[in-house]
């Protein structure tokens, strides 16, 4: 039951994800928090795991939650469910498609869905923002402000977006610092 539901979970966020691999982490904490498959923590380690490793990111966060629930075989499975999906839909859009290259409405069907995948891919970016640099578990038990954020994780955060801005070097190069910063400071 559990692989019949797991099918539907990632289908359903593969079918509905419109904008790229970010745009499905409003559904994995959706899933997370409906199942228990995995946790907020599993989701931020997702990232970070999808963020450094070849591929694309949804499909490596599929990967890995798939991987966390059940194994390797979950792994595959929950990437052929995530995929699914769009092999399905890109396959009757190209047909139909094919008839209205130069259709108006197909245009702006298009361009409306553009908000849509900015807004989700923002509430990702927060969602990951509240999980890495906030320690509300902690701030909740002591009350104490200082212990809301984590100062670490904040400060990486600012060396890491002003070595973009000002050396522009590759962005694995920021992941590699950032993983070793992981496990030297334990972030």
């Amino acid at each position: 039951m559990m692989w019949l539901q797991m099918f539907w979970e990632f289908f359903k966020a593969g079918l509905f994800a419109v904008g790229g691999g970010l745009a499905t982490l409003p559904f994995l904490y959706d899933i997370s928090q409906r199942t228990g498959w995995f946790s907020a923590e599993d989701i931020a380690n997702m990232i970070a795991i999808s963020e450094s490793t070849p591929g694309p990111l949804g499909v490596n966060m599929a990967t890995y939650a798939g991987f966390q629930a059940l194994g390797i075989p979950g792994g595959i499975y929950t990437t052929l469910s995530l995929t699914a999906p769009a092999i399905i839909v890109i396959s009757i859009i190209y047909s139909i498609l094919n008839k209205f290259k130069e259709s108006e409405t197909m245009g702006r069907i298009f361009y409306g869905l553009r908000p849509a995948s900015t807004a989700l891919i923002a509430a990702a970016g927060l969602g990951v923002a509240k999980i890495s640099l906030l320690n509300l578990p902690l701030f909740e038990d002591s009350g104490l402000f200082s212990t809301l954020i984590r100062w670490p994780s904040l400060i990486l955060a600012v060396i890491v977006y002003l070595g973009l801005v000002k050396f522009r070097w590759h962005p694995i190069i920021y992941i590699v610092i950032s993983a070793a910063a992981g496990i030297l400071l334990d972030l």
